[in-house]
């Protein structure tokens, strides 16, 4: 590309030096003329006399390109890879075969008869010689046509060809520049075009990349028929493209789904049973057998014990490449779901079949047609290629590959759906591999999607109709008695729709355990469609068991009275379904959503609400229930609170000091004694965890957002009013106490709330000594040291000494006798 340019900015750089040299001359003109012509000059220098001499003394000339230099910058700046060749050879014999055919409707016997009436593309190699053969049976060329297209750069056929039947016909033809068949020169050192038009002579066209080709016709005749053969002499360094592998692989990439058959012929060696030839000593080894033989046999049998052997023999036949049809183009209704299923399989390489599919046609200011697919598993780097371009949705122009690599064409979190579009109005570069941006890239993917919504939208609903006509089932088979006779039609009925409610069911939770990190990421950073992609949001709470509910469903359960949606983040089911926050929610019957996914929490900072009902996160300070039984509870609320003031106070500015923002008396604690809770913009416990686990994380970023925790107090729990007399008591041993249970107090319910406790050593010491009261010791009581220490032992008797030495001497005796 950098050596296009440069070639570009000299080509600019010489028409600007022109412009300045012809400025120069007539500045030296306008110097020489008489001061008082000076007020006659007009805009551009000139007086209206020096004008019309310059006029009626100019010749025009035309600007000459340098047609070899333009050729490099063909050949080395304008495309990137050097396979395009190929894309761009098929890509002509598909126009060519389109053309033809285009013309038979009007006139059937312009296609001829026999070979010459199938319409293909055919590969042929010769690696020997280094030859790659392309031939198609299309409208072929004349020589007029050869000097047209070929000789002439930048002049394309198909565009001279739409021009020329402008008024009618669906033509659906690829090249638009004229530059296409000039890539064949980043593989080629000389290209041989052989090419018959009917009731045409057959010509050659021959070059070698330079400035210079020879047409003529054909010494050989009409061996062709109709059509063209493009012979390409492969340069040593392009030698792979003479692989029948790398050739099939580059038609399914770039070529699959072109209209006309593609053939290669392929070289096959096969195990041939033939005939063993018998020399002459084995014929008279076999005539002596046969006279020692008595046994009579017949002629049929000895030719069946003729000996054979196995050869590998070696042929040549056409293979067919692109079997795979671009069922696009078709009608959805003349779809089967096998055939959608196959045509995902071959386009995605994948070997299970999509959870779901969309086909559509869009039509209006952008016509493209698309077929989406949702597949049955995620990738296991599916958030490891976020950043990475998305090669999952294939580009097409006219069923001609152009693309998989998109920057801006899917959303980043829909980076999973796979696809196919092909469309008739994307903005192509000359090179065809770079979309230029444009209006129409965003229309496209707008509507790209939509649709990929819709798709997930009518999974979703079909997962809750199902789930709602499980429900009425169950209700019938508790509340009512079967009837005794039903007809069998309405009973397979029956069935039919349950085995219906269970598979939606089933392919939505599929769905959701692969993808639901992609649509929690959609609510993130799509604002547009946020409310489309909270509908889609699964999640469990303290009431559903082991089934997942939409946010659609836990707004139809909500009791009567009910203004909030309530959650609770955290790592696992069973530890939020024991959490103290828990505690007054589930005594007014109302239900909770449980979090558990590690990104749910920074969704719910982008859902404020959900059908008018705002989130509400239970760990976080100023929890309201805005119900009647509140406003009853304020009274007593009130009265607790003067009556622990003091407490309240100490407890704050004695005791836990910087450790907590406030302490307050609790209205969601109903069993649990205390509870930290968290400010409503701070980091709740579970989200700081999770800052804090980022490697890359720097924690100082985040000090500003850092949990300010307030202690909610249980002013009717035992404890408390424990606690509260043994702070009022006039002895200090009892106050020292009662400061020893506050912060116990405080760091269970820490570590309750999922908060790490700031002195693991001084919580570990409280407990101990805790545990020594409750069994009725010392608060301090310590181990006993040992009664005596090896110092301190007291020294043997010298007798006993000696009898242990004898003693010891008379057992080894034995064993010296032994080994003797």
């Amino acid at each position: 590309m950098r050596r296009g340019l440069l070639a570009a900015a000299l080509l600019c750089g010489l028409a600007v030096c022109f412009t300045a040299v012809a400025l120069a001359d007539s500045t030296v003109d306008a110097t020489t003329k008489p001061a008082a012509d000076e007020e006659a000059l007009t805009s551009d220098g000139f007086s209206e006399e020096d004008r019309k001499k310059l006029e009626s003394t100019s010749q025009k000339h035309e600007f000459q390109a340098e047609v070899g230099r333009l050729m490099d910058i063909i050949i080395n700046s304008l495309y990137s890879k050097k396979e395009i060749f190929l894309r761009e050879l098929i890509s002509n014999a598909s126009d060519a075969l389109d053309k033809i055919r285009f013309l038979s409707l009007t006139d059937a016997k312009i296609l001829g008869e026999g070979e010459t009436a199938k319409l293909d593309i055919r590969l042929e190699v010769d690696k020997e010689n280094h030859w790659l053969h392309i031939t198609d049976r299309g409208i072929g060329m004349n020589r007029e046509d050869l000097i047209n297209n070929l000789g002439t750069i930048a002049k394309s056929g198909t565009s001279s060809f739409l021009e020329a039947v402008q008024k009618g016909g669906d033509i659906n033809l690829i090249g638009q520049f004229g530059v296409g068949f000039y890539s064949v020169y980043l593989v080629a050192d000389r290209v041989v075009v052989t090419t018959k038009k009917n009731d045409e002579p057959q010509q050659v066209w021959e070059s070698t990349s330079d400035n210079t080709f020879t047409i003529a016709e054909d010494p050989r005749g009409n061996t062709l028929g109709r059509g063209t053969r493009i012979s390409v002499h492969l340069k040593e360094d392009a030698a792979e493209f003479l692989e029948e592998d790398t050739l099939k692989n580059l038609v399914k990439r770039y070529s699959e789904f072109i209209n006309f058959p593609i053939y290669l012929l392929v070289t096959k060696t096969v195990d041939v049973e033939v005939p063993i030839e018998e020399t002459a000593d084995d014929k008279k080894a076999e005539e002596k057998k046969d006279d020692d033989d008595v046994e009579v046999k017949d002629d049929d049998e000895k030719e069946e014990k003729k000996k054979t052997k196995t050869v590998k023999e070696t042929k040549s036949e056409w293979e067919l490449l692109n079997e795979q049809k671009a069922i696009w183009t078709r009608s959805s209704k003349d779809i089967s779901n096998e055939e959608y299923n196959k045509f995902y399989k071959a386009l995605t390489k994948d070997f299970e079949d999509p959870l779901n599919k969309i086909h559509f046609n869009a039509e209006g200011e952008v016509e493209f047609r698309s077929i989406l697919y949702i597949p049955g598993r995620a990738p296991p780097d599916l958030f490891e290629k976020a950043h990475v371009k998305n090669t999952n949705l294939k580009l097409y122009v006219r069923r001609v590959f152009i693309t998989d690599e998109f920057d801006d064409l899917m959303p980043r979190y829909l980076s999973f759906i796979k696809g196919v579009v092909d469309s008739e109005d994307l903005p192509l570069n000359v090179s065809r591999e770079m979309l230029q941006q444009s209006r129409v890239l965003k229309v496209i993917k707008k509507k790209l999607v939509t649709k990929a919504l819709e798709m997930m939208r009518k999974m979703s609903d079909a997962e809750e109709e199902g789930k709602a006509e499980q429900k009425e089932g169950e209700e019938k088979k508790e509340g009512e008695e079967k009837a005794e006779k039903k007809k069998e039609e309405d009973e397979e009925e029956e069935e039919e729709e349950e085995i219906d409610a269970e598979k939606a069911i089933k392919d939505y939770n599929k769905f959701y355990e692969a993808f639901g990190k992609n649509i929690k990421l959609g609510v993130i950073e799509d604002s547009k469609n946020r409310k489309k992609l909270t509908k889609l949001l699964r999640y469990k709470t303290n009431n559903s068991g082991d089934k997942m509910l939409s946010l659609t469903e836990y707004v139809a359960n909500m009791k009567k009275g009910q203004k909030h949606i309530y959650f609770l983040a955290g790592d696992d089911v069973k530890v939020l379904a024991k959490s103290p926050f828990l505690e007054k929610l589930v005594k007014k019957g109302y239900e909770v959503i449980y979090m558990t996914d590690p990104i749910d929490e920074y969704t719910t900072q982008h859902m404020d609400e959900f059908e008018d009902f705002k989130l509400v996160n239970i760990a976080k300070e100023d929890l309201k229930f805005s119900d009647k039984e509140e406003k009853k509870e304020k009274a007593k609320k009130e009265k607790a609170k003067e009556e622990l003031k003091d407490m309240l106070k100490w407890l704050k500015d004695d005791v836990l000091k910087d450790r907590v923002e406030k302490v307050v008396v609790s209205s969601r604690l109903t069993s649990s004694p205390v509870a930290i809770v968290t400010g409503q913009y701070g980091y709740t416990a579970h989200m700081e965890r999770l800052m804090k686990a980022q490697a890359l994380n720097d924690a100082s970023k985040g000090n500003f957002m850092a949990a300010k925790k307030t202690l909610e107090v249980n002013p009717l729990h035992p404890i408390i009013s424990a606690l509260n007399k043994q702070f009022n008591s006039d002895d200090e041993e009892v106050k020292k106490n009662a400061q020893e249970i506050s912060l116990v107090l405080f760091d269970m319910a820490a570590v309750t709330a999922g908060f790490d406790v700031d002195s693991s050593d001084e919580f570990s010491a409280r407990l101990t000594r805790m545990v020594n009261v409750g069994l009725k010791l010392d608060a301090n009581a310590k181990a006993e040291e040992e009664a005596e220490t090896a110092d301190e032992a007291e020294e043997e008797p010298e007798e006993k000494k000696e009898e242990k030495d004898a003693d010891d001497e008379e057992k080894e005796e034995p064993e010296k006798k032994e080994e003797l």
